[in-house]
């Protein structure tokens, strides 16, 4: 279940996304607001909350310095920012500061609004090619800085779904394979995702079999 927060300044725009997701039974609108604050203020502290589209450019409290905020509170809440603007330095701030995805309201439509959330829902990341690029550029230069290597980060039960994506199992199966549920293994997918700093099975995959992980 995907539980959704909005926040947005434009009350027009912020009804449209909200309607996206009138049909859906797989995602509930937890809040919608028209400021961080106000989102901040209103959202129950045990809010079920785990995906948020978020307003760059806000009135008061801007999104991007609102991300540490919303994650203080949410820490593995899943954030897709809605943009007027295609500056990528701005959007690459917002990717730096925890963001996992951005749509444009330029090209933005309910079909587009609902693939982005349901994208990154499942661990993935929904932003441009140019974009996507920029943000590997920079994770490649802080692995460099690094001494760590992100694949030793992986936990025994994670490197056992690894072994079920190379081995070509679907998640049912590999929930199966494990004696877990469909969502434990979809949530560790999506952990594994972000260990790694990829954005897709095949590159989990490549990585296990160029003996990266």
């Amino acid at each position: 279940m995907i539980h959704l927060g909005i926040i947005e300044d434009e009350p027009i725009m912020l009804a449209s996304v909200e309607e996206c997701f009138e049909a859906s039974r797989d995602v509930s609108v937890e809040l919608a607001t028209t400021s961080v604050e106000d989102f901040l203020a209103g959202i129950p502290k045990d809010s079920p909350l785990n995906t948020l589209l978020l307003d760059i450019m806000l009135p008061g409290m801007n999104g991007i310095v609102g991300i540490p905020r919303l994650l203080e509170q949410f820490p593995d809440l899943d954030i897709i920012m809605l943009t007027n603007s295609d500056d990528s330095d701005n959007i690459f701030r917002a990717l730096q500061a925890g963001a996992f995805g951005y749509i444009s309201k330029k090209r933005m439509n309910p079909n587009i609004i609902r693939d982005a959330v349901y994208t990154v829902h499942r661990g993935g990341s929904y932003m441009s090619p140019s974009i996507a690029r920029q943000v590997v550029a920079f994770h490649n230069q802080q692995r460099r800085k690094s001494t760590g290597d992100p694949a030793s980060q992986l936990t025994a039960r994670q490197l056992d779904i690894v072994q079920g994506l190379v081995d070509n199992l679907s998640y049912r199966e590999i929930g199966e394979r494990l004696d877990i549920s469909i969502e434990t293994v979809r949530d560790h997918i999506k952990n594994i995702y972000r260990k790694l700093r990829v954005n897709s099975k095949m590159e989990v995959v490549h990585k296990k079999l160029k003996g990266e992980i």
